[in-house]
């Protein structure tokens, strides 16, 4: 393992995550792993409708995106976000989270999340 020297490693240095996730809990554990790997939070998003808002804004680098929030898909935060050029992850709770023909390819994370696997999906949307 490697010890850090105190500078960030990799080209992660204040790039921006907005996360989409409507249980508290897990939006402050996101949290606690964009700030230990040295990404900034943009936002906790926790409905479609506000999830639509951030991404039509933008002012981020990449997006964290459960499949679900509050029993409805976060297919049209997408949509936006492919618009935008902006990259993201979806976040599923298992298989019941099937994708739509045209996200199928899309890079996901499953639930529970490891600190590991938020680092390596972040780094291979950001290409670090």
């Amino acid at each position: 393992m490697r010890v850090s020297t105190g500078d960030r490693h990799g080209m992660s240095d204040g790039k921006s995550i907005l996360i989409v996730e409507d249980e508290a809990m897990i939006g402050m554990m996101l949290e606690d792993y964009l700030d230990a790997l040295g990404y900034r939070l943009h936002a906790v998003a926790a409905s479609v409708d506000e999830a639509c808002a951030h991404a039509r804004d933008g002012g981020f680098d990449a997006a964290l995106l459960d499949c679900n929030l509050q029993g409805e898909k976060s297919w049209p935060v997408a949509d936006i976000l492919v618009q935008k050029g902006v990259p993201f992850v979806f976040a599923t709770g298992g298989m019941a989270d099937d994708l739509p023909t045209h996200h199928a390819d899309r890079p996901t994370l499953a639930k529970p999340f490891t600190i590991g696997a938020v680092e390596r999906a972040l780094g291979k949307i950001l290409g670090e």
